[in-house]
């Protein structure tokens, strides 16, 4: 099996594609996970049928990180790549990382027996319960608590253990679609900490494969160093 390649994307700021920014850097989360989202597919987009094989995150305003089954092509010129690293980390079990992940943390609600239930994000889902007018305060208090469960459950069965998390953010991404298609809504959290590793194959296999939903909006993927 082919290692994954990590590359660095940075939009160029030459022209034409610095006349470009502002459509392509739209102000706003929302409408920029929309149109980064279509911008970083041009990498990979090479035939109509092709599925998604990568994972990718917006580290800075028109720079991206990429983790790919195959290197990214800038067929459009719109890009300065690195040249791709193979992504094969020696790791034993003991070694500690830090890491930073934008993820979206689900549960599944509503499944019957044997059956997977509807995905849920893991905040929205802690504070249901509450009259309206307490959901923000209880968002807030929530946070850490739910994240550190998730993550729990997560290296469990991808091969590590939580040393120590923290959260730097969440949002709510709302986005629209094609006409008489429903909306994209989903929560984004930005952790960090340090993990221990417990399998490294299953951690690698894990890393690879993406943690969380919204894959395709710049979740998932895993960023990290020796600690």
């Amino acid at each position: 099996m082919t290692s994954p390649v990590f590359t660095r994307a940075t939009l160029r700021r030459d022209v034409p594609a610095s006349a470009l920014r502002a459509v392509l850097m739209p102000e706003g989360e929302s409408a920029r996970a929309a149109t980064t989202h279509h911008l970083v597919w041009t990498l990979f987009g090479d035939t109509s049928d092709r599925e998604r094989d990568f994972l990718w995150r917006e580290h800075a305003p028109g720079e991206f990180y990429l983790l790919s089954s195959r290197p990214p092509l800038d067929v459009h010129g719109l890009f300065e790549l690195s040249p791709p690293k193979a992504f094969a980390p020696a790791l034993v079990p003991g070694d500690r990382l830090s890491f930073q992940l934008r993820v979206n943390a689900t549960v599944s609600r509503g499944g019957a027996p044997g059956v997977r239930g509807k995905p849920s994000d893991i905040v929205m889902d802690a504070i249901h319960g509450l009259p309206r007018g307490e959901r923000a305060i209880g968002r807030a208090g929530a946070l850490d608590a739910v994240a550190g469960a998730w993550m729990t459950r997560k290296g469990s069965t991808s091969g590590f253990t939580v040393s120590t998390l923290g959260v730097t953010g969440y949002s709510v991404i709302n986005m629209e679609r094609s006409r008489g298609a429903a909306k994209v809504r989903f929560g984004v959290l930005d952790l960090y900490g340090e993990i221990a590793i417990a399998d490294a194959k299953a951690f690698v296999s894990s890393v690879s494969a993406g943690f969380g939903r919204a894959k395709a909006f710049g979740c998932g993927l895993m960023l990290m160093r020796r600690a």
